[in-house]
């Protein structure tokens, strides 16, 4: 059994190899079909994921300015199991056809669809799922989510609701607020229903309602319990806050598992570059705070910043004394 596993790598070796190339050489007329197809379907789109000039800065504005200006007492923080995964590909080429009329653009997707995925090195035909790493699969996905749960809350909304409800999605990764509760519950209960009918379903392990807002911390004071939860949204975990004056804010800091993956893998990369030169290192280093920077760099979100930086430095610290170590060692 050993041996046929041995004899059947270099086979599937080569197949995977051939399908790196297939999706380098795909890339380009992707890309000009994404710009094609965007301008299709700029109009109306729920959410700002893969739209000219939109950013998750602009998600995370929206929702501050959402619970701050809105009466939201409740927050859903919703999760799909496997989204990108499970889109139906029929479903899918029937909402893109709804934006593009080209039969020629349409063809050319259901191509990409119908692709498959390589599984253990062999070709797994599938009729879900948006193609891995391809560059048209964010705007895919923006496509289905706005038909199947933009659209569909937004006629919930007027039809239902009996309170504020406000929205904000950016990709699979969206957060509903809320001024009753009942309503809240209401929506979750349709919410399931509604992602079910398109083959979809909530993640029950990371999919919370909680009580979030103004009130909250009053209200769960009254009845004995702690302080407000938080909920994580784009890489932030927002919590229920007082300026120093004493009025509410919605806070947000780095979200503690991000950043706790971005350390461990920081480390890993530190420990690989420690016999490079020093400038090396320092342009390395550089580069990773400016990344973080640029997207973590969020008002109220100093202390987790600077105990990032704090990290960095360590870890530099660390990998230029074991270094020394060696070179005496060594020497």
């Amino acid at each position: 059994m050993k041996h046929q596993a041995k004899a059947g790598q270099p086979r599937l070796e080569r197949q995977e190899h051939l399908l790196r190339i297939r999706l380098a050489l795909e890339r380009p007329k992707q890309r000009v079909l994404v710009d094609v197809v965007q301008q299709g379907c700029e109009p109306g789109l729920g959410s700002l994921l893969g739209r000219p000039g939109r950013n998750p800065h602009m998600a995370l504005d929206a929702l501050h300015t959402a619970i701050m200006s809105q009466r939201v007492n409740w927050v859903l923080d919703a999760d799909i199991r496997s989204f990108f995964d499970s889109v139906d590909h029929e479903w899918l080429l029937r909402m893109v056809a709804h934006r593009i009329a080209d039969p020629r653009i349409l063809r050319l997707i259901e191509l990409w669809l119908r692709a498959g995925v390589l599984e253990s090195g062999e070709k797994q035909e599938t009729d879900r799922g948006t193609p891995q790493g391809a560059g048209i699969s964010p705007l895919l996905a923006n496509i289905f989510l706005h038909y199947i749960l933009d659209l569909w809350t937004h006629q919930w909304r007027r039809r239902c609701a009996r309170g504020r409800v406000v929205v904000v999605r950016y990709a699979d990764d969206f957060v509903m607020g809320f001024e009753s509760k009942a309503d809240a519950q209401e929506m979750l209960l349709a919410l399931k229903a509604r992602l079910a009918s398109f083959g979809l379903m909530l993640h029950e392990g990371k999919t919370r309602l909680i009580e979030f807002g103004r009130f909250a911390a009053l209200s769960r004071q009254r009845r004995g319990e702690r302080r407000p939860e938080t909920f994580a949204f784009l890489g932030f975990t927002h919590y229920c806050g007082r300026t120093r004056d004493g009025r509410f804010i919605v806070k947000h800091k780095t979200e503690g598992k991000r950043l706790t993956r971005k350390l461990t893998a920081l480390r890993q990369e530190a420990w690989r570059l420690m016999h490079e030169s020093l400038a090396t290192q320092h342009e390395w280093f550089a580069a990773v705070l400016r990344g973080h920077y640029g997207y973590y760099g969020r008002p109220q979100n100093y202390s987790a910043l600077n105990g990032f930086y704090r990290e960095v430095r360590r870890s530099w610290l660390h990998c230029l004394r074991r270094r020394s170590q060696k070179s005496r060692r060594m020497g």
